[in-house]
Order: structure tokens, then sequence, then C-alpha cells
């Protein structure tokens, strides 16, 4: 079987895999945040936190909720690095220094997992498991909160409440990622990954020195780190690692479990406003543009320019043989259209156009299918945009699900969708600009910028995958990538809660003749153009002096 054949088949596979958990999860979610019943471990965590949840809140307070318990998961998670080195079940480790202790509780905390550290020379069992692994539930379960907030928007009408926070940060962590994590960590240790706390081993002499590995939880850590598009691996080779993806099977199953719950919150989306069409068409949008950039990149890195590429059967630089070159390219897409930032392989290593791709992913802004949760709000967000512009072009209010889409609502997703590309432009023209920043890059030029480009894309859209080339162990890289974290995280959430609270107060405008059929493919094909040009005049200069000035000169 020739590489390319494998590939195509490894995609099938996953569609259909896809196919099938689509309805029961999507369904099952959507009664998850329906239902008025508290399950009673539920209940004893209400009452340890000291939270009502069946109390409505208006988004303000949602809004409070988030901010709060993010808050707080930054300051825990960041005196646990700091305490590290007086803890049990540290390896040995040290204490983490402050500005890579803050950029790492930050990163793990807004679900990015951008990791500046190697994950086996600096994390004890302690921090990683009390500390990260945990983060790795809750960010998640925080972002699907925001956007079933957001639904509800759309759903309700004629008052401002959004549901709980608490109610369902708690719901999507016991009901939703606990159990999946659960059966997908037993499916991992079934096909080899490890899962124990066992310490540090010598394992033979090399070049004069001894080469050490040691263990842990992860399994358990790699099926959430999917499973919650988080991304922060056990080891610095994250997906590549065999302790973490030790067979092809693994790999693809991974690749399930990283977009599993972002394209089912799709049909979560249809049940819940009340029409599954409207579910199918978000759908139909995540789909197309996936599986478009998963073509295209199979086809930048199958491409045999030279007899070296022509032996191995593609670009083979930076991939791991057991995987290939096809494996490989649906990991590197689904991970940067997510915000996972997991790696099979080495983005920095893919040929130039295969390594913008995966920096044009995360600058649509995680939406295809994206995290999860964000992946869905940041969609709708868009298909509001693409309402307003289709009403332009008859001259009539725009309408989407029976809401008026107003100067207010397109203020409040106008400003949604440029607080990210600010971010990333800002950072990369200022890391460029000082004198110091540059140095460190690995290479200069083309490729150089490419580093810094994707450094702060990543950071800014909380996906956390590197260009593995870029010393970002700095004290200006630890502080302004967690700048762009924070920002890039908390900022969008602001205007998703503000329109979710501005669409549910209103009051459903009957449909009539001039009423724009979101559900039908037509409004599919103007959301899939109005995502793709907005990104590419946003980002077009930049990537044209980076990832395209690159592929162009190969």
């Amino acid at each position: 079987m020739g590489p390319v054949l494998a590939g195509v088949l490894q995609l099938l596979a996953l569609i259909g895999a896809l196919a099938l958990a689509y309805v029961p999860l999507g369904n099952y979610m959507a009664k998850v945040y329906s239902s008025d019943r508290h399950w009673r471990v539920e209940k004893w965590i209400y009452k340890g936190i000291g939270a009502d949840p069946d109390t409505e809140m208006r988004w303000p307070a949602y809004l409070r909720g988030v901010l709060a318990f993010s808050a707080v998961s930054v300051v825990f998670l960041y005196l646990l690095q700091r305490l590290q080195g007086v803890l049990p079940g540290s390896l040995g480790f040290s204490s983490i220094e402050p500005a890579q202790a803050f950029n790492t509780a930050v990163s793990f905390v807004t679900n990015t997992n951008w990791q500046s550290y190697y994950g086996e020379q600096a994390m004890g069992h302690v921090v990683q498991t009390a500390g990260l692994a945990v983060q790795n539930f809750v960010s998640a379960a925080v972002g699907i909160a925001v956007a079933v907030a957001l639904v509800r928007g759309f759903a309700r009408s004629r008052t401002g409440e959004l549901g709980n926070f608490w109610s369902d940060l708690v719901r999507g962590v016991i009901r939703i990622l606990v159990p999946f994590s659960v059966l997908a960590a037993i499916v991992l240790v079934a096909c080899g990954a490890i899962q124990n706390f066992s310490g540090i081993h010598e394992v033979g002499q090399f070049m004069g020195g001894s080469q050490q590995w040691n263990g842990g939880a992860v399994a358990s850590q790699e099926a959430i780190k999917e499973i919650g598009t988080n991304g922060g691996g056990y080891f610095n080779a994250n997906s590549a690692h065999p302790f973490e993806n030790p067979t092809p099977f693994t790999n693809l199953f991974e690749i399930f479990l990283i977009l599993v719950i972002p394209f089912s919150l799709s049909r979560t989306f249809g049940v819940m406003v009340g029409s599954v069409k409207q579910g199918y068409a978000i759908l139909a949008t995540m789909g197309t543009i996936w599986l478009g950039f998963v073509a295209l990149m199979m086809w930048t890195e199958f491409a045999h320019h030279g007899p070296a590429l022509q032996a191995a059967g593609g670009a083979m630089e930076g991939k791991e043989v057991r995987f290939g070159v096809g494996a490989s390219s649906i990991f590197a897409v689904s991970t940067t259209l997510t915000s996972t930032g997991a790696v099979d392989s080495f983005h920095s290593s893919f040929t130039g156009l295969g390594g913008g791709i995966t920096m044009l992913g995360m600058m649509l802004g995680e939406i295809a299918p994206g995290g999860t949760g964000s992946g869905l709000y940041g969609m709708l967000i868009m298909a509001v945009i693409a309402v307003f512009i289709a009403g332009l072009m008859v001259g009539r209010t725009p309408e989407y699900l029976g809401k008026k889409i107003g100067t207010r609502e397109i203020k409040l997703a106008a400003c949604y969708i440029l607080i990210t590309p600010a971010l990333v432009l800002i950072f990369t023209a200022v890391s460029m600009a000082l004198p110091t920043p540059p140095h460190s890059m690995l290479n200069s030029g083309a490729h150089g910028f490419s580093e810094v480009l994707y450094a702060f894309t990543s950071a800014s859209n909380n996906n956390g995958s590197a260009f593995a080339g870029l010393n970002a162990n700095t004290d200006w890289y630890n502080t302004m990538t967690g700048l762009a974290m924070v920002l890039g995280r908390f900022l969008p959430m602001i205007f998703v809660l503000a329109l979710a609270g501005s669409l549910a107060e209103q009051k459903p405008v009957p449909v009539t003749a001039g009423t724009l059929r979101t559900e039908k493919p037509l409004f599919t094909g103007l959301l899939v153009g109005a995502i793709l040009i907005i990104t590419g005049l946003t980002y077009f200069p930049a990537l044209a002096l980076g990832p395209l000035a690159e592929g162009l000169a190969s």
C-alpha cells in the first residue's frame, strides 16, 4: 500500500468514526445542559464551593464567575509550581522560576497549554496530576459553558438569563469530560501508553553519557489533553513520544478525540435551538474547511521535489516514521484548526507552504471545528457576521435564528473578530522590532519570522503548539506569550457573553419570505467565504513575509 492511499484510508476511517459519534454525543451534551436535575456528587461540589446551581445568571454575573474561577486557578497553579521543590513526588525537580511559572499557569488555565519547558525534566508527579491535569478538565469545561451560554442566548427570548456558570462548569466536568477521559485512557493503556508514578530510570549509555526517563500518569493526561483540546504533553516530544502515542492506531484515535466534541457540539447547538438543520449548517461549514485544509496539507507534504523526498514518499523531515506523511498531515491540521496544540510531528520541519497551512488554521480563529466550546461560539460569531453581510447585500435588517442583528450585536461581533488578530500582529511586530527577542530565533530570514509569528498566533488563539525552533523560555517570551494567552482567552469571552445577553433579551422575529434561510447550503457557502476572506485580508501581509515567501522560494 502506498503512503498516499494509506493517508486517504485513515482519513476515511476517521470521518466514519466521527459520523458515528456525532448524533449520540451531540444529543447527550444537549441533555446535560438542559436538565434541571443534579447528581449527588454535583450537589456535594456545589455545597463545597458555596454555589446555588439553580440561580439563573445574567451575562455580567456569568462573566464574573468565569473570571473569578479562572483567576483562582491561575494563582493555585502558579503557587503549586513555585512550591514544587518542597512537595512530595517532585522527582527531585526544583521549583519553577517566576516568569515560567506564570506562563505555564496562564497557559493551562486558558486552555492553551503552551509549554516553554521540557515536561520530563521540569514537572514532578504532583504538579502534573494535581495541577496541569486538573486544569485540562476545568479549562475545557469553561469553554463549553461559555458556548452553551451563547446558544441559550439564541434559544431564549425576553430574558437576559443565560443559565448558571457553576452548574455548567460542574456538569461539563462530571458528566462529559471525566467519563469520556476514563474510557479513552483505558484504550490508550491497552495500546501501550504508560500509566504509573515511577521515578527516574537510567536506560543505557549513549555517546559517553546515560539516558534517563521517568514515568507518570501519561495515558490519563493524554486522554483529557486531546478530549479537552488542551494539548500540553507529559513529555517534550508531546504526541510524537511513544509513551504518549505508541502506534498508528493510537495516533488516529487521538485525532478522533481531538475532533469529536467540537464537531458534536454543532449537533448540541441544533438541538438546543430547536432546529437540527441549523446544527448541520454549522457542521457543514466546519467540515468543509477542515477537509479542505487536510487535502491541501497532504498535497504540499506529498509533493515530490527532489530525490530525497521521492525516496521517502513525501516530506518526512520532522515526522515519525511509524505515522508517515498522511497521518502527520491530518494530525497537524486537526490540532491547529482546534485549540489543541498537541503535535505528533514538528511543524517547523514541514514544507514552507505546509507550515503556512498550520498557521492559517489558527488564524481562522480556531473554529473549524475549534476548541471545546470556543470553536462553536467562534463559529456562531462568524455566522452573525455572515448574516450581517447578507443583509447589507439585499438591504434588509439581518436576522439569525429569529433574532435581529442590530447595531449592538454587530459591534460586539466585530470586536470579537478584531481582538485576536490585533494581539497576534502587535506582539509579533514588537518582538521583531526590539533588539533582544529576535535572538531566540533558531533560523534567520522568512523562516525565523515564521517562528515568531507562529508563537504569537498560537498563544493569542489559545492553541499552544509551537514551531519547534524558537527558544521561548526567556523572560520576554514567557511574559508576552502569557499576556497574549490571557487577553486572547478572556477578552473574546466578554464579547460572546455580552452578545448572548443581548440576544436573550430580544423578542423573536417571525420568519417571512425575505428571511435568509441559514440552514441551507447557500448560507454555508457564504459563511465559508466570509471566514476565509476576513482571515485573508487580516493576515495576508504577515503570511507573505513568512511561510509564503519561504514556500515560493523553495
